[in-house]
């Protein structure tokens, strides 16, 4: 009996201690993944066809060494604006994830959800086609089709002022699977070298990383984190249910508005300068509530620094595995994420959602 007791307790235990969000604990927890993305982004900065190892990354940062100009181009002109660009890309993915799961109150929800990646790629895909640049030409169409698919779908979607759930879900189905179509006339369309790059950025592609992008995507990402987690604890609240929300003061509504359009249009940035990425937005939230709990004030930091960490690791091995060649990142994610996902499913079944 006594061990049945603790063992009854144990969880219960445990999931008084996660609801117990201090500002102390998400600092703690936040200094933890940043030291973890740090170490991560350092390690990546030594990898690489050309041999520059950590050692010596360290000692030239603590002014015990200098470096020659070929090492500080491919350190600094190469690969740091991919890993700032990767880290961007998935802090991104991971908040898109923990908030539209929030908000549509299923598990499945992720970035992509709503027809976005689609869009995007569409205008990615036409500038690729009629060879336009890399640098701002097929950012810039892609953004443009991901924010004419976000304001088509939440056009749809709308009834009497609200954003009803499952017709937003619907209409992002059918959008990309009529924007699949597209891409598939695009692609068997095309016969020469634009192909490769196309089928390339579908899968998901960093090598194209400029600061002038960072410079543009990272305000806009850092002012929609910055209100998501102001609306943490309404967050927490719609998930126990919308008329709950209500009662409690929630603004379910405008905060719909608010979070589906402001998420949808980073997700457009990022996904403008990086393809199609997959997973991230869907298992770094998912581990993150499996470790830390489900409130939203630890979660949103916590799930957007670590997929930060993960796509910087994944674009790492990515370039990495197959040197001097590279995959696409997104082959990476997906064979990380699908074994991943598949193992929650088998082993937390139904309760897996749970803290």
């Amino acid at each position: 009996m006594k061990d049945n007791e603790e063992q009854t307790h144990t969880p219960r235990m445990r999931d008084r201690y996660r609801q117990r969000i201090t500002p102390l604990k998400v600092l703690y927890t936040g200094l933890i993944l940043i030291g973890m993305l740090v170490i991560i982004a350092l390690i990546s900065l030594s990898m690489g066809p050309a041999k520059i190892s950590l050692k010596d990354i360290l000692a030239w940062l603590i002014g015990y060494k200098s470096i020659d100009q070929t090492e500080w181009m491919i350190l600094f002109k190469i690969r740091l604006p991919r890993i700032l660009l990767a880290g961007l890309v998935g802090f991104t993915l991971s908040l898109g994830g923990v908030v539209f799961q929030a908000l549509l109150r299923n598990p499945l929800a992720e970035p992509f959800i709503l027809g976005i990646s689609s869009g995007a790629a569409v205008g990615a895909i036409t500038g690729i086609f009629f060879g336009c640049g890399f640098t701002l030409g097929v950012p810039l169409l892609s953004f443009m089709g991901a924010l004419f698919t976000v304001l088509l779908v939440m056009g749809i979607s709308s009834r009497h002022g609200g954003l009803e759930s499952s017709t937003l879900l619907l209409t992002g189905v059918i959008i990309n699977a009529f924007f699949t179509a597209v891409i598939m006339f695009f692609i068997t369309t095309t016969s020469d070298s634009r192909l490769h790059s196309m089928l390339f950025w579908l899968y998901g592609d960093l090598s194209q990383s400029k600061y002038v992008q960072l410079s543009i995507s990272l305000p806009c990402i850092l002012i929609v984190s910055g209100v998501m987690y102001i609306f943490s604890r309404h967050l927490n609240l719609i998930v126990g249910g919308e008329e709950s929300a209500l009662q409690m003061g929630v603004e379910v509504e405008l905060l719909k508005w608010i979070s589906f359009l402001g998420i949808s249009l980073i997700i457009g940035i990022a996904v403008s300068f990086s393809g199609i990425i997959g997973f991230v937005g869907l298992i770094v939230p998912h581990l993150m509530r499996m470790i830390l709990g489900s409130d939203h004030r630890l979660l949103i930091p916590a799930s957007s620094l670590g997929g930060a960490v993960f796509l910087i690791a994944a674009d790492t091995l990515a370039r990495t595995i197959i040197s001097p060649s590279e995959l696409p990142v997104g082959v990476i994610t997906a064979f990380l994420g699908a074994p991943f996902f598949i193992y929650l499913l088998k082993s937390r079944g139904s309760q897996w959602t749970q803290s």
